[in-house]
């Protein structure tokens, strides 16, 4: 497990990810809802959401054994900010439905290929107790 230290650096980076995803929803969102470029949202998330985990993993200084619970701290904390702002503010991300509900998919595709590739990630690592 990540130490009181990385956690707190995790979160940080977890603030910084999730600022740049709402920006990128706030300020382009045709890139959402025209059906090329949000397919292309989709496709490009891919190396992003691998750079994510790069990020992740020396912004916290994480073993191999930590990675995979420092990636579900910061999704779990995206996730979080993500269900109380399109709850209460809204706004943030965009006023049009159609984005929201758009935004709210590709946030999801995001956190789902985060997750995966963490966790292919840690599983090319040793074992802690073969290590």
């Amino acid at each position: 497990m990540p130490t009181p230290s990385q956690n707190a650096r995790l979160l940080a980076v977890t603030l910084l990810l999730w600022v740049v995803a709402t920006a990128y929803l706030h300020f382009l969102p045709s890139w959402i809802v025209n059906p090329l470029s949000g397919a292309l949202a989709y496709v490009t998330t891919i190396p992003v959401a691998w750079l994510s985990i790069v990020i992740i993993r020396m912004a916290a200084q994480l073993t191999p054994a930590q990675l995979l619970p420092g990636v579900c701290l910061v999704g779990t904390a995206a996730m979080m900010l993500d269900g109380a702002v399109l709850r209460w503010m809204p706004h943030l991300y965009a006023t049009d439905e159609r984005v929201l509900h758009l935004g709210a998919a590709w946030l999801l595709w995001g956190y789902g290929l985060s997750l995966g590739i963490a966790l292919l990630m840690s599983r090319r690592a040793p074992h802690p107790a073969q290590a």
